[in-house]
């Protein structure tokens, strides 16, 4: 069976926001602004995805 996967996008600078932000930024894989990365659909990736989700964008 095919693995789920979610496209997410950093589109907001995190520049200015906590380290635990930061943090979470950078455990999804994302780098810099306008960069897309696929992670597997789990509970532990949406979480991460809702804590940040005015920083990035998510396509299912």
């Amino acid at each position: 069976m095919a693995e789920k996967k979610l496209k997410v996008t950093l589109v907001k600078s995190i520049n200015g926001y906590n380290k635990a932000h930061r943090a979470t930024v950078k455990g999804l894989g994302l780098r810099r602004m306008n960069h897309t990365v696929e992670v597997q659909d789990t509970p532990e990736t949406r979480g991460m995805i809702r804590a940040v989700a005015f920083l990035v964008r998510c396509e299912g």
